[in-house]
C-alpha cells in the first residue's frame, strides 16, 4: 500500500518549546523585525499576522499549538485521506536536563502515537529535527567529541519507551542543510562560521545516525530506520565540460557523500526534496519562471531524476517533504499534482518509491524566517488558532482517491 500523509516537526508546530533555538530567537528577534523593513514586501505577506516587520513573527511562543491539538489536526488529516503522517520528537521536552528524563512527555509521544494508531495512520517519528536541548548546546551540541554518546542516550530511552508501536524510525533530518546553515553560512544557532567545523559536525552526525540504527535494529530488528535527506536536482546546462564537471561535483558532495557513507546502517531512504539548480559556470542558473512565497523555484519535475539516481542504493524511498510556501494557495495543487505524476512515472520505470508526505500539514513556523511563510495544507490563524483547510489539500485527497498503485 503506497503511503500518503504530511509531515511536521515538533519545534515548527508544537508550541511551548525551551531548546536552543527558543533562546536563540529571543536574543535576534528584534534585529530581523527591523531588517525586514528595509525589504519590499507583497502586500498580502506585509500585512498578514504576525507580520514578518513584527518581533512576534521571529518568535515561535505557542506556535501552532499542536502539542494540545494534536487529535484534531489528525482528524483533518484522516478526513483528507491521509494514511500516515511524519512527526518528530523534541529532544529538549524528553531530556530538559542532562540525563534526567521527563515522564510525562514520554506518555505526550506515547499517546500521539496512539491517537494515530487509532485513526488508522502509519507513524513515522523523526529522532531529531534540528532543535536540540539547552544543555546539549552549552556541552559544545554537534561538534562535541561526546555528542554521539548524548544523543544515543536519548535515543535509546525513546526507542525502548515508545518501539512498541512505530515501525519507521528516521534518525535525522537534512543533516546536510544543518550543518550548512549553521556551521557554514552561520546563519543558523550557533552561527558558527568554520569550514573545520562544518566538516566536524557532519561527520558527527554520520556517527550519531550509525549509532541510532544500530540501537534501534537490536531492539526491534524488524523496525525500518532511515534519514530524511534533502537531495538536489542539479542539471548541467548546455552539454558543457564545465557545467558537467559542476554537476558531478554537486551530486558528489551535497546528493551522495552522507547516504554512501551509511549505506549499510539504511533501511530506506526519506527523500526531502524542494530544490533544482541550473548549472550554467556556476549553480543556481535557474530561470524560476514560477517562484513560491520564499523565491524558491517550483520545478516538480525535478523529482524524477533525483528519485532515479537513488535507485543504485536499491533501498525503499519514502518522499519525506515536499512542498511550496504559497500564503493565498495558487500553486500548491499543482506542484502537488505534476510531483505525484513524476513519483508516478518513476515507480512504473522500477523505482521502488512507496510513500509520499507533503510538507507541510499545518502552516507553522519556518525557522529563521519565522512565521510568514505559509507551507500548511491547513491555514493557522495566529490570532485564534483556528484551522481553515485549503482548497489544495481537498485537491490532494482526490489525487489520493484515484491513485493506483502501480
Amino acid at each position: 500500500m503506497f503511503l500518503f500523509g504530511a509531515a511536521t516537526s515538533s519545534h515548527q508546530v508544537e508550541g511551548g518549546n525551551h531548546d536552543n533555538w527558543s533562546e536563540w530567537e529571543e536574543k535576534t528577534a528584534e534585529k530581523k523585525a527591523e531588517s525586514a523593513k528595509e525589504r519590499k514586501w507583497p502586500d498580502y505577506i506585509r500585512d498578514m499576522y504576525p507580520s514578518p516587520l513584527s518581533r512576534e513573527n521571529y518568535v515561535s511562543g505557542i506556535s501552532a499549538d499542536h502539542y494540545h491539538r494534536y487529535e484534531e489536526d489528525f482528524d483533518i488529516a484522516r478526513s483528507l485521506g491521509h494514511n500516515a503522517h511524519r512527526f518528530s520528537i523534541a529532544w529538549s521536552r524528553i531530556e530538559p536536563k542532562e540525563g534526567k528524563f521527563d515522564e510525562k512527555e514520554i506518555r505526550h509521544y506515547r499517546d500521539v502515537i496512539a491517537a494515530l494508531r487509532a485513526r488508522g495512520m502509519e507513524p513515522f517519528v523523526t529522532l531529531w529535527h534540528w532543535a536540540i536541548p539547552v544543555w546539549f548546546a552549552e556541552k559544545g551540541e554537534w561538534e562535541s567529541p561526546e555528542c554521539v554518546r548524548y544523543f544515543s542516550r536519548f535515543v535509546k530511552k525513546v526507542v525502548s519507551e515508545l518501539g512498541d508501536d512505530v515501525h519507521f524510525w528516521i534518525t535525522l533530518n537534512e543533516p546536510e542543510i544543518y550543518t550548512s546553515l549553521s556551521y557554514l553560512l552561520g546563519n543558523w544557532p550557533p552561527q558558527r562560521r568554520s569550514l573545520a567545523a562544518y566538516l566536524r559536525v557532519l561527520h558527527n552526525l554520520i556517527r550519531a545516525h550509525k549509532s541510532a540504527y544500530e540501537i534501534i535494529k537490536k531492539k526491534y530488528p524488524n523496525a525500518e530506520v532511515g534519514i530524511a535527506k534533502n537531495n538536489i536536482d542539479f542539471e548541467a546546462m548546455g552539454g558543457k565540460i564545465m557545467n558537467r564537471f559542476l554537476k558531478f561535483l554537486g551530486d558528489w558532495w551535497w546528493n551522495s557523500y552522507f547516504l554512501d557513507r551509511i549505506s549499510r546502517h539504511q533501511d530506506f531512504i526519506g527523500l526531502n526534496h524542494y530544490f533544482h539548480s541550473g548549472i550554467n559556470y556556476g549553480f543556481e542558473k535557474n530561470e524560476k519562471k514560477v517562484i513560491s512565497d520564499v523565491g524558491w523555484e517550483i520545478h516538480p519535475e525535478s523529482i524524477y531524476p533525483v528519485l532515479k539516481d537513488l535507485t543504485r542504493y536499491e533501498k525503499p524511498i519514502y518522499v519525506t517533504e515536499n512542498g511550496v510556501a504559497d500564503a493565498r494557495d495558487i500553486y500548491r495543487e499543482s506542484l502537488i499534482r505534476e510531483t505525484l505524476k513524476w513519483v508516478k512515472k518513476a515507480k512504473r520505470e522500477g523505482v521502488d518509491v512507496r510513500g509520499y508526505f507533503h510538507w507541510s500539514l499545518l502552516d507553522n513556523f519556518e525557522w529563521a524566517d519565522g512565521y510568514w511563510p505559509r507551507f500548511g495544507l491547513v491555514a493557522v490563524d495566529y490570532k485564534t488558532l483556528e484551522r481553515h483547510i485549503r482548497p489544495s489539500a481537498f485537491a490532494f485527497k482526490k489525487i489520493i482517491e484515484k491513485w493506483e498503485d502501480s
